[in-house]
């Protein structure tokens, strides 16, 4: 949960940001967040020490960039999911044709 919503503060849109940054650090690192802690613990913890999840060093820098984003402190700074999108979409299209590759490769390797 985003720390707005954590203090009882009024949230939108940008709340469920934060949270989406949350969700793509846990697919990235296969991670469950704050993991050791109590709910209680993490609500002080991202709600009043403003601490956030730790990004590895070898995350892919555009992944990296989007989650830091999602988790700024202020709100109106936050991504829109649409600004989201955009920087995704260039991480799909390379997925894309990387899966490309890897299937000529293998019909290479089969006749």
């Amino acid at each position: 949960m985003a720390p707005e919503v954590l203090r009882n503060e009024p949230s939108d849109e940008k709340s469920d940001v934060y949270s989406f940054g949350v969700v793509l650090w846990e697919l990235c690192t296969m991670q469950q967040p704050w993991n050791g802690m109590n709910p209680m613990q993490v609500v002080g913890a991202v709600g009043f020490q403003h601490r956030r999840l730790e990004i590895p060093n070898d995350m892919d820098p555009v992944i990296a960039d989007i989650i830091t984003k999602c988790w700024q402190t202020d709100p109106k700074v936050r991504p829109t999911f649409a600004d989201i999108m955009a920087a995704l979409k260039p991480l799909q299209k390379l997925n894309a044709s990387s899966k490309t590759v890897k299937r000529v490769d293998q019909s290479d390797s089969t006749t």
